[in-house]
């Protein structure tokens, strides 16, 4: 297994988490939506405490911070005028971080979060958030086709078990590695925790 390469490999492109603070910061969906109900993700607490612990250390640093909200309308899981849709307490946004509200799953799509990050220049990119096989991956796909630089930090993702083509489940922690493979072969590098984002 030790032989083989990913596409970032043979493209030459760095391995190397990036900085933080050569780098804004995206919290992406840590919405209540995925800590009850349906939407309830495995692992979810302590994704959002890590979540949380790369939060404050983008404060700490001043590194521009955004983030995003998904919303789906009324009666949904991810209603934002609902307790259910709001951005988790822990990491709720403070005065003068931006929040942008998407409705697809890249959050690049009918936003405005392409033109607010060109305007940090940093091209340095690190993504938390839920749900690692949906929204996180496809954000990273948009900031890597867009011409920036992400980083997924595992820890402060999850996800949940879903049905497979075959009737059978594919389990959370199956579909959470394979997601995170899956980024790490081109579109992102992947930092296991947040200990491994250098200031």
């Amino acid at each position: 297994m030790t032989d083989l390469k990913t596409l970032r490999d043979v493209s030459g492109l760095s391995p190397v988490p990036a900085r933080l603070r050569s780098s804004a910061l995206v919290m992406i969906d840590l919405q209540n939506t995925y800590r009850e109900g349906i939407m309830r993700l495995e692992e979810v607490e302590p994704a959002i405490r890590a979540a949380r612990e790369l939060l404050d250390r983008a404060r700490e640093a001043g590194i521009p911070i955004f983030h995003i909200q998904h919303d789906a309308g009324p009666g949904s899981p991810y209603d934002i005028a609902a307790p259910i849709g709001r951005i988790s307490d822990e990491v709720a946004p403070r005065d003068g971080e931006r929040v942008i509200v998407k409705n697809y799953p890249n959050s690049f799509v009918g936003t405005d979060l392409q033109k607010h990050l060109e305007a940090t220049g940093k091209k340095s990119v690190l993504l938390a958030g839920f749900m690692t096989h949906m929204c996180i991956n496809s954000t990273a796909r948009g900031a890597f086709n867009l011409g920036f630089s992400p980083t997924v930090v595992a820890s402060t993702t999850a996800t949940r078990a879903l049905p497979g083509p075959d009737g059978q489940v594919v389990p959370a922690n199956s579909l959470q590695a394979a997601s995170l493979a899956t980024l790490g072969d081109l579109f992102a590098v992947i930092a296991p925790r947040v200990s491994d984002i250098a200031e």
